[in-house]
């Protein structure tokens, strides 16, 4: 019924002027809109409106990945900008923060100003 109407993602953001510095200065995604009731970026032709919300309760998984390639190369650029990745006891992660899925993806994990985990994975090349 949906399988092939297009996606809107959301989050949401306790303070938007933070949000929308980091989304659009560290991560450079493209601000689309703003309005009382939220931020919206274009990230690679998707919406992701991150709504205007007085709490954020984020939750202990992933949120949001983007799939990029040069994993190591966009992780450098993105810790010359401040952002921090985060490590897991229960994962072998390399000394760039990445984790070695069984399928082959390399994933590493950091996360947004209000809390919510993001990721950067690059897929095993055939």
């Amino acid at each position: 019924m949906i399988g092939k109407c297009a996606l809107t993602a959301f989050l949401a953001t306790s303070n938007p002027e933070r949000a929308k510095a980091f989304y659009a200065t560290t991560l450079g995604l493209h601000l689309v809109d703003e309005d009382r009731f939220a931020l919206v970026f274009d990230a690679a032709g998707v919406p992701l409106r991150i709504q205007k919300v007085s709490e954020v309760r984020p939750h202990p998984f992933t949120s949001l990945g983007w799939q990029v390639r040069g994993i190591r190369r966009v992780i450098t650029g993105l810790v010359k900008k401040g952002v921090a990745f985060e490590r897991y006891a229960f994962l072998e992660q390399d000394e760039w923060g990445v984790w070695l899925a069984p399928s082959g993806t390399s994933v590493a994990w950091f996360k947004d100003p209000d809390g919510h985990l993001l990721s950067v994975s690059e897929n095993r090349t055939p």
